[in-house]
């Protein structure tokens, strides 16, 4: 099953107490990001202090109502734009706001999840494939309709072998 519009609005809400995201790429095309992305490369940054947008007044809601939304991104150094971009106008932000992003760099390691591609994991039950060109535009989400199991063990994988991102981001800017 395909997920758009508002199914898959209803989707990022409507789980019950944990969304959890693996993100494998160096770059997303996001159209609603494209202007942001063009203001970062004018050298304009965001402060993560007193950002706010919709996501992160959403995720400041979350833990009140008992749920959590975490995220692990596998990445490699050195850091493309799209990655820079992404750490500062998102990442620092949504951590502040609540999320739990971890970074798993593979640049001197062993990638632990080879060939293990993006996905959204609701209540570890629920779990969507996010399908992208090598570019990083998107396809599709599909609803995955096997067993949660091998997704429930790459997040562990991912959450054990990564760092919280702002630990993370400290190191990376020494």
């Amino acid at each position: 099953m395909l997920l758009d519009g508002e199914e898959w609005r209803a989707m990022l809400r409507g789980f019950r107490s944990e969304a959890w995201r693996l993100e494998t790429l160096s770059q997303y095309l996001v159209p609603q990001e494209a202007e942001e992305l063009e203001a970062f490369r004018a050298g304009k940054r965001v402060d993560p202090e007193t950002y706010s947008s919709a996501y992160t007044e959403d995720l400041k809601r979350l833990p009140g109502e008992g749920k959590r939304k975490e995220r692990v991104h596998v990445l490699t150094r050195p850091l493309s734009e799209y990655l820079c971009f992404e750490f500062s106008r998102y990442y620092s932000p949504h951590v502040l706001a609540g999320e739990d992003i971890r970074i798993l760099d593979v640049t001197e390691r062993e990638n632990p999840l080879p060939d293990v591609e993006d996905f959204w994991m609701f209540d570890r039950s629920t779990v969507v494939l996010m399908k992208y060109e090598h570019d990083g535009t998107q396809i599709s989400r599909e609803l995955y309709e096997g067993d949660p199991a091998p997704f429930i063990e790459w997040q562990r994988i991912a959450v054990a072998e990564s760092v919280p991102f702002l630990e993370y981001a400290e190191r990376v800017t020494e």
